[in-house]
């Protein structure tokens, strides 16, 4: 059964690497990287899953995720993030859209494929993140796990995807920089591209495609319009 409908992640996919970002915070808010990595680790622990996870559902506030952290972060780290700096700001500091891999989308929606984005995403980034990518020109669909109280890789999450856009899995085809995300929409029958780069990820898609790769890269240098 023929592709009709690409899916997408947001972050990593649409934007720079997670990696980037994450060191880019650490330094806007004078953490140590190895500190606030570990911070993270045993929030997770303590709390039974991820500050992230627990913030991308909207089981708890940008506010409650900092606190978690800074709780966990030698004595003194972070003190702009205790002193009410928005963590979400500062994030999206080190945070840069794909222009490429945003140009590749541009030439597949002009060859009349649809698109969805499917992101593990926060309430009080939306404004943000919505700032930095052509949201409704791009997107026939867009499933927001805050929205719907359930993220990726729950199964749940995908289903909802295929019920907004009426369609079946074997008509989907998921992008995820993360491989457990992937492998969730495989196990429901959605063909996934584990996305680590972009011209990687743009020759993967076109082979499955089965789109000419010199109009594919055309299109993610710019050259199509």
């Amino acid at each position: 059964m023929a592709i009709d409908t690409i899916v997408v992640d947001y972050g990593g996919v649409l934007t720079n690497p997670l990696v980037e970002t994450f060191a880019a915070f650490a330094g806007l808010a004078g953490i140590d990287a190895g500190d606030l990595a570990q911070a993270f680790l045993t929030a997770t622990e303590r709390h039974g899953e991820t500050p992230m996870a627990a913030l991308e559902t909207g089981a708890i506030t940008e506010r409650q995720m900092v606190d978690r952290i800074l709780a966990e972060l030698p004595e003194g780290a972070g003190r702009i993030l205790a002193d009410g700096r928005s963590f979400g700001e500062l994030w999206f500091r080190g945070r840069r859209p794909n222009e490429a891999f945003l140009e590749f989308l541009r030439g597949l929606r002009g060859d009349g494929y649809r698109l969805a984005l499917l992101t593990n995403n926060v309430r009080e980034w939306e404004p943000l993140w919505r700032a930095q990518l052509p949201v409704d020109e791009l997107f026939d669909v867009v499933v927001d796990s805050h929205r719907e109280g359930v993220r990726k890789p729950d199964p749940a999450i995908y289903r909802i995807l295929l019920e907004r856009l009426d369609t079946t899995p074997q008509h989907c085809l998921f992008v995820d920089d993360t491989e457990e995300n992937c492998t969730a929409a495989a196990e429901l029958g959605i063909r996934s591209v584990r996305f680590a780069d972009t011209d990687g990820a743009v020759r993967e898609i076109s082979t499955l495609l089965d789109r000419p790769l010199a109009m594919a890269a055309d299109a993610a240098r710019g050259e199509l319009r």
